[in-house]
């Protein structure tokens, strides 16, 4: 990964399917000063945790009387796509009312393909950059190290 330049003002998005920080450079694009605007965080509970009920049983009306157990719906997952759904929707919201003017988005390779699809145009022409890097559990410093290679 080369150096990337974090201009002054632009948001730089670090997240996961449980957790973002909003960060927005305070310095220049040379001297990156990464300050705290917002952090989400969701309680990230464990499928087995969240269901309810174990996992139903199918029958098949034709032929023989096959029966086979339906896979258990998994809670984990879905609750990591709302959360980052909701995410989309704020940066959208953000982006509409004019600040940012552009984002870096931080994720791991998984959560960025959870939350591609609720990018709207306007989002989309506003992320600048996508890294697929997982940083939300670093220190702000760290992750400016990271990102500028400082």
């Amino acid at each position: 990964m080369s150096a990337l330049m974090i201009h002054r003002d632009e948001w730089v998005v670090v997240c996961d399917g449980a957790k973002a920080l909003v960060l927005q450079n305070a310095g220049d694009a040379m001297f990156p000063n990464l300050k705290t605007l917002q952090v989400y965080e969701q309680e990230n509970l464990a499928t087995h945790e969240i269901g309810s009920d174990k996992p139903g049983r199918a029958f098949s009306s034709a032929g023989h009387a096959a029966r086979g157990s339906v896979e258990q719906t998994d809670w984990h997952n879905q609750a990591e796509q709302a959360f980052l759904t909701q995410l989309a929707h704020r940066l959208d919201a953000a982006v509409a009312s004019g600040t940012p003017k552009s984002i870096i988005l931080v994720a791991p390779p998984r959560a960025l393909g959870m939350i591609r699809p609720a990018y709207s145009h306007a989002l989309r022409a506003a992320v600048r950059a996508e890294l697929d890097k997982d940083f939300v559990k670093l220190p702000i410093h760290e992750i400016e190290k990271h990102l500028t290679h400082a």
